[in-house]
Parts: C-alpha cells; structure tokens; sequence
C-alpha cells in the first residue's frame, strides 16, 4: 500500500541568495521510512525559487545570480508592477524562469540525489523573508 507523508518547512533567507535546505529534506525522509517513492517540494512564493544546483563550489550560485542580474536587472523601466520596490517585478520574472517545485526519488530511504545536487530556495528578493515550502512523500514502506 502507498504511503504518504508530508511536512511544513519554514525557510528564513538572508535577501537575495540562495539557502540550502538539503538536509532538511535528507532529515525528512530518513524519519519517514519510506523505502521507495518520491518526494514533492512546493514553495509558495512568486518571488523566490527552488533549484537543485551543484553543491559543493560556491562560485556556481555567485555565477548564476551574476546571470539572472544581467538577464533581469532591477529598476527595468520595461516594468510597470513596482509595487514593493525596483526588485518587485524581477523577483516575479525570475521565479518564473526558474521553479517552484521539485520532484526527486526516495530509493532505499534515501533521498536519491546525484553526487553534486542540492535543494536550495533562492530568494530573489533583496531584503530577507519567511519563505514556506511544503515537503509531500508517498511511496511503499
């Protein structure tokens, strides 16, 4: 019979960056026992992103945020929606070329990640926030 299991994380964030949330999800299905399935995070923000991104040199999410500065500068006067600041409508443009969610497989109770990846939030928002993301498991014990 499948199983399904799920969990609210809360996700502080310094500003603009990216927040490593690996071993919380590792943590979560360890304490699941699921043996086989996948695992779904949601994040439910239009202003920030989940990636799975290289883990180990930190030069990549320096590289990729010097990237997405030059391919969404703040302060576009192309944008009309400036409600929160010049960072409002980027924020927006960016999370939408990235994503929101992740789906990874569980095999043997074990986040089955490559030898490189990790789950971070990138916030694309200059000043911090609370972000909430949501962790659903379902698969056979």
């Amino acid at each position: 019979m499948i199983e399904m299991e799920q969990q609210i994380l809360s996700v502080k964030t310094a500003g603009r960056g990216m927040v490593n949330i690996t071993s919380c999800i590792v943590d979560h299905v360890k304490n699941s026992k699921i043996k086989t399935g996948l695992c779904h995070i949601f994040l439910h923000h239009t202003s920030a992103s989940l990636i799975l991104c290289e883990n180990t040199d930190p030069t990549v999410q320096t590289d990729l945020e010097a990237f997405m500065q030059r391919l969404v500068p703040d302060g576009d006067e192309l944008f009309e929606h400036v409600a929160e600041g010049s960072d409002d409508m980027p924020s927006h443009v960016r999370s939408i070329l990235t994503k929101n969610d992740l789906s990874i497989p569980v095999t043997e109770n074990k986040l089955n990640l490559g030898t490189w990846q990790g789950v971070y939030v990138w916030e694309h928002r200059l000043s911090a926030h609370e972000r909430t993301v949501t962790v659903t498991l379902f698969g056979l014990r």
